[in-house]
């Protein structure tokens, strides 16, 4: 059948399955939404605030959801500005698609009115970008596109679509999609043989888990495999929820804010096995002196993240979820009493504790993690406040805790919990915010409100850049250069200007309260939350040292 450029996008959206996309219109893109607006009752546009609240939308949706993640954009400054939402996606392997429209095809390269070269600009953020000059070929590269997002180790792809393609027509056949295929093509006996060799031969064994066995979907056999290996655990941020946080194995975060337990049993041990981590500079510290006694066995799906941080013993290409399933059939259960002892030794003696006398941040995700019976979907902007969420909220399930960890994007949250609620309706989405944070994309509110989202935003109000002060305090000689925030902005009073509901909280009760409303209510709830500006998190190390010398406030003291 013949069919308009634009017809043609909206067609191989239905074939893929998408049912929710985010993005703000413009001059470039009309005829795609126009083409949309016939099959509004099929997919559901959300149109957000700023087109980086829709990149990040798509970017929570796929996130909470393992789905594709799409947005769009028009020309210029419309496609320039999912850029940061893009590259967010990337440093955290997240498959979003995201389609732009360009100046027609005879207007490109001229400097026409809105053209930018976005392909050229997120050639370094994406797995593959496309620009489509040709509708004949128009229905194969959104195709392709969707599987490069999921393929292997998942990310952003780009469509970018000239105006006058998407005017043009061109025959469109219909095709059934293929469910992905794990990938497996790496996964030898040879290697499987060497890291059972490795394991029956630790005496000290420990497991680091990041965010591959989220994506993978691995939880079922990784629990399996953590119960023969009879080791503890330890997780990165983007590894949260993919091994029961409750478990009695489990020793928390690993690394700059890491627990102690983690730090010191990680240094201590004779083999680590890695599992869909990329040994990220936050977790290593001092790379040198990482792990510095043990053997490195790392499961990764992407080649490239081998050697190229820290040297290893023996590795496994694959899928995180089929390696597991393989080991587990070949191994047999291991014992290892007196190493799990010391483990927990470490853990009764260096708990996370907070000053439980006043409202901080700590006391937050606690009370939120009480509300919610741990079953929420939390959502972080980045800072102290992202660090307290990721260490007081108990992850037991993948794909509830939803952050930017290898971008660390200020502004992001807001706009994922937006996505992930649109993909979770039955669930509830709580994204945590620093005041700071919150100011970057606050708008995103109304776009909550619009959508009717029952989402709650608590924003951390320190009335200073928290973990920028944290470090100002610690290593800068108290030079608070531009990062006091004490302005007078009036949270409750905006997030009501916008439609919302709006509570401050200063006291522990008043927070206690305020939640339990926000629990309730069909609608967007803000909670303004006023703390110490001189919090910190804790325990910490610091820039350039080894994890073994993690220190804590006590520490400070001695």
């Amino acid at each position: 059948m013949q069919l308009t450029g634009a017809q043609i996008v909206i067609e191989c959206l239905k074939e893929q399955g998408v049912d929710t996309v985010f993005g703000y219109p413009g001059g470039a893109i009309l005829n795609v939404y126009d083409a949309l607006y016939e099959h509004r009752d099929e997919i559901h546009h959300v149109l957000t605030s700023h087109e980086q609240g829709a990149s990040h939308a798509a970017d929570g949706y796929a996130r909470s959801t393992g789905k594709v993640g799409v947005c769009l954009a028009t020309s210029g400054p419309g496609a320039s500005n999912l850029v940061t939402g893009i590259a967010t996606a990337y440093m955290d392997s997240v498959p979003i698609v995201a389609i732009t429209c360009n100046v027609g095809v005879s207007l490109l390269g001229k400097d026409s009115f809105q053209e930018i070269d976005i392909a050229g600009i997120t050639t370094p953020i994406t797995k593959h970008n496309f620009i489509v000059k040709d509708v004949d070929k128009l229905a194969a590269t959104i195709r392709r596109a969707f599987r490069i997002a999921q393929k292997g180790r998942p990310g952003p792809v780009l469509v970018d679509i000239p105006k006058d393609v998407t005017a043009k027509k061109a025959e469109f056949t219909p095709e059934v999609i293929e469910a992905k295929e794990r990938s497996a093509e790496y996964i030898t006996e040879q290697a499987l043989d060497r890291a059972v060799e490795l394991i029956q031969k630790a005496e000290k064994p420990y497991l680091f888990v990041g965010g591959g066995a989220v994506i993978s979907e691995a939880s079922q056999e990784l629990m399996e495999f953590v119960e023969k290996v009879q080791a503890p655990v330890a997780d990165s941020l983007m590894g949260k929820g993919a091994f029961d946080g409750n478990h009695k194995l489990y020793t928390g975060m690993l690394g700059m804010h890491g627990t102690k337990t983690s730090n010191y049993g990680v240094s201590e041990c004779d083999l680590l096995i890695a599992v869909g981590v990329r040994f990220s500079d936050r977790v290593t510290g001092n790379a040198k002196k990482f792990a510095e006694h043990a053997k490195i066995l790392q499961f990764d799906i992407d080649p490239a993240e081998i050697n190229k941080n820290v040297l290893t013993d023996a590795h496994i290409i694959g899928d995180i979820k089929e390696i597991l399933r393989r080991l587990n059939g070949k191994l047999a259960h291991q014992e290892h009493e007196a190493w799990i002892a010391k483990i927990m030794e470490y853990k009764e003696a260096y708990p996370l504790q907070y000053r439980d006398t006043k409202l901080s941040g700590p006391f937050l995700i606690e009370e939120i993690y009480r509300q919610t019976k741990g079953d929420a979907i939390m959502v972080t902007e980045v800072g102290q406040h992202q660090m307290w969420a990721a260490q007081y909220y108990r992850y037991s399930k993948p794909r509830t805790l939803i952050t930017s960890g290898g971008l660390g994007t200020m502004g992001y949250g807001l706009g994922a919990a937006i996505g992930a609620q649109m993909a979770n309706p039955g669930r509830q989405v709580v994204n945590v915010a620093g005041d700071g944070c919150f100011r970057m994309n606050m708008n995103e509110i109304a776009t909550a409100v619009r959508q009717k989202l029952p989402l709650i935003e608590v924003v951390v109000n320190n009335r200073v850049l928290g973990m920028v002060r944290q470090w100002q305090d610690l290593f800068y000689d108290q030079h608070y250069s531009a990062t006091v925030l004490n302005d007078g902005v009036d949270f409750v009073k905006l997030a009501e200007a916008m439609g919302a509901s709006g509570y401050r909280a200063s006291t522990k009760e008043e927070f206690k309260e305020a939640f339990a409303k926000a629990l309730e209510s069909k609608m967007p709830v803000l909670i303004d939350c006023n703390i110490d500006s001189d919090d910190k998190v804790w325990p910490m190390v610091a820039p350039g040292a080894a994890i073994s010398e993690v220190f804590s406030e006590e520490d400070m003291v001695k």
